[in-house]
């Protein structure tokens, strides 16, 4: 299997080796499927990678996002408010009406603040039943003194984050890095992909070459 590089866009094969392709290619009846030796049209080229570019944009934001302890502070605190303990105490409305209302009331008071975790907040949505849970645990990290942003929120729990960053210094940071290494790896995926198609197709006749059909049809 010899490879020429003089021409790597038009051609990654010998001259011998795309004569025997274009003789296979003609007179073998390949199943009966006559196929056509077109190139994809440059219009679709252009339409998949502007596909793919838009994907990854809109997804880089979102990509690896895990719900930290940091961001549901806040809402502890106001859930141990008087304001929202009344409302959770109130007999006069259902149980179930009383944890919409509540929650309602902390999810309104933290919109009239700027916050840092407020796309997080968007993104990772949570109900009166869950915050309870996890409540005792966010209180219990604060008063370790310990950074809030290096732990997961995952179901009931709260955890260390499996984040493994070695600093300068020798420290680790346990903290959501910037650029997540899954979309570092779903980027080289991508060039992997699209170089293992051009060696593909650039090892077959170049698209200028028409088979006969007629010879084995």
């Amino acid at each position: 299997m010899a490879w020429t590089f003089s021409r790597p866009l038009h051609t990654l094969a010998t001259e011998d080796q795309n004569k025997d392709a274009q003789h296979v290619w003609e007179h073998e009846s390949l199943g009966g499927i006559a196929e056509n030796n077109n190139p994809l049209p440059r219009p679709v080229i252009g339409l998949l990678i502007l596909t793919y570019f838009t994907a990854m944009c809109l997804t880089f934001p979102l990509y690896g996002q895990r719900p930290t302890a940091a961001i549901y502070a806040d809402y502890v605190s106001l859930m141990n408010s008087t304001m929202v303990q009344e409302v959770m105490n109130d007999k006069s409305i259902t149980h179930n009406a009383a944890k919409t209302k509540a929650m309602a009331m902390i999810e309104d008071s933290l919109a009239h603040f700027d916050s840092p975790y407020t796309f997080q907040r968007e993104q990772h949505p949570i109900d009166l039943d869950q915050l309870r849970v996890i409540a005792p645990q966010i209180v219990e990290l604060q008063h370790a003194g310990v950074d809030l942003e290096e732990y997961s929120v995952i179901g009931a729990n709260v955890v260390k984050s499996n984040f493994f960053n070695i600093q300068d210094d020798g420290s680790i940071v346990r903290k959501q890095p910037w650029w997540d290494k899954g979309y570092t790896i779903a980027v080289w995926w991508f060039i992997i992909f699209c170089i293992g198609t051009i060696i593909t197709v650039k090892r077959l006749p170049h698209f200028t070459w028409r088979p006969d059909h007629t010879i084995a049809h």
